[in-house]
Formats: structure tokens, C-alpha cells, sequence
């Protein structure tokens, strides 16, 4: 038993284990909103600062040679990489689609990761937590402000891709209710269908606020009539 003791630093130990729940605590946040970097990633990332921090601190000799040669040995220099590598882990989980970048607010939170493990190795308990916790407050609160107050941010608006296959006779009506009802529209084309003169294909790209876009677009599509078939998706063109 004192055996075991002398091996495993209960101090240290604590300071791995709190970075583990503090890592636990950011990456379910973005588990639970389903991001590319969840629990796992930021879990292993907080420990690994953690771990570098403490061998930086504890793992080197206070002198590097002997004598008045000798030089102090400087504690963040291990550390001090964290940062910088980091990054490289950050710009992983940043993808670009188009004109589109999604995957910024998760670089953000590997980066706070790491601060957080580099406190919990240097043993600065008190601010390891108060910046887990504002950190999951940051990103819980302010998802919730921008659909609930900030209603016309981009962010609230989904660029639909609408494909409509209606009869010939009905498609000019099945038009002017599209541009008499979406004042939003971005693009709108109307042609005959290839395989069949009697059909006329539609499409259109709409700028639709709400929560659930694509279930009401569809809902409001039920009783038009002369209407084949109608495919929605969203477009991933950057809104302007």
C-alpha cells in the first residue's frame, strides 16, 4: 500500500481527475448539439493539457547543469506548446462547405479546453471551474438568445432548396403562389419537365425563418393543387 502511495501523487492525481469532469461537462454540450468534437475529444484534450502542464511543472530538474553555468529551468516551456498545438487540433473540426464555415464555436471550446486542463494542472482549482462554468453558460445562454430574441439573424434564417413537379396547366398558378406568398425569394425558375410535356418542373431557393422550415413548407404545400411531387432541402449557399 505505501508502496502504491509513493507511486501515485494523490495532489496530481485530483488535478487529472478534475480535468477529466471539467472536460466531461464542455464536450457534452456539444455532444448534445451534435458536433464533430463531443465528449471524447474534448475530454482527452483537457486531460492532455492537464498532463503537459503538470510535466512541465514537476517532471524536469529545477537546474539544467551545474555550477554558476547552470540554468534555471523554465516551467511553461512545455506548456507553453499547448497553445500552439492546440490549433491544429481546433482547424480539424472546421469544415467549409461552399461559401459556408461551419465548426468555429467547437474549435473555441477545444481552445478553452485546454486552458482549462493547462489550470487544472497548475493546480488552480477555483479557475479551472469558474471557466467550466461560464464557458457551458456562454454557449447554453446565447444558442438560446439568438432563436428566441435575435428572430432575424441569419443564423435563424434556413435557404431552402424547393423542387416542384406539377401539371402543366396548374404550374402558372402554383408560381404566382410562390411569389405572391414568400417574399423572400432568392432564385425561382420554371420549365418543362424532360421526360413528360404534360409536367412542368419548378425551383426555387427561399430564405424561410422558424424552428422546423422544411415540416411547414411542407404543410402549406398539401392542398395546392395540381402539384406531382415537391422535394425540400436546404441549400448550402452562405446567406448574405
Amino acid at each position: 500500500m505505501e508502496y502504491i502511495l509513493t507511486i501515485f501523487d494523490l495532489n496530481i492525481c485530483m488535478r487529472v481527475l478534475l480535468a477529466l469532469l471539467l472536460g466531461f461537462c464542455i464536450g457534452l454540450e456539444r455532444e448534445l448539439t451534435n458536433k464533430h468534437a463531443g465528449l471524447r475529444t474534448h475530454i482527452l484534450v483537457c486531460l492532455g493539457s492537464c498532463v503537459f502542464t503538470i510535466i512541465s511543472i514537476y517532471g524536469f530538474p529545477m537546474m539544467m547543469g551545474e555550477g554558476e553555468g547552470g540554468v534555471v529551468r523554465d516551467t511553461a516551456r512545455v506548456a507553453a506548446q499547448i497553445v500552439t498545438g492546440i490549433g491544429f487540433i481546433g482547424a480539424g473540426t472546421v469544415l467549409r462547405h461552399g461559401a459556408t464555415v461551419m465548426g468555429l464555436t467547437t474549435a473555441s471550446t477545444l481552445w478553452m479546453s485546454a486552458s482549462i486542463g493547462m489550470a487544472c494542472g497548475a493546480g488552480m482549482y477555483g479557475l479551472a471551474i469558474f471557466a467550466s462554468l461560464i464557458t457551458v453558460i456562454v454557449l447554453v445562454s446565447v444558442r438560446m438568445f439568438e432563436k428566441d430574441v435575435l428572430i432575424c439573424s441569419t443564423k435563424n434564417t434556413k435557404r431552402l432548396k424547393v423542387n416542384i413537379v406539377s401539371t402543366t396547366e396548374e404550374a402558372n398558378n402554383i408560381y404566382d403562389f410562390l411569389i405572391k406568398n414568400y417574399a423572400q425569394l432568392y432564385e425561382i425558375s420554371k420549365k418543362l419537365h424532360k421526360t413528360d410535356d404534360h409536367l412542368t418542373k419548378i425551383n426555387v431557393i427561399i430564405d424561410a425563418k422558424g424552428k422546423k422550415p422544411i415540416q411547414n413548407m411542407y404543410k402549406v404545400f398539401q392542398d395546392v393543387k395540381g402539384l406531382e411531387s415537391i422535394s425540400i432541402q436546404e441549400h448550402c449557399e452562405k446567406i448574405k
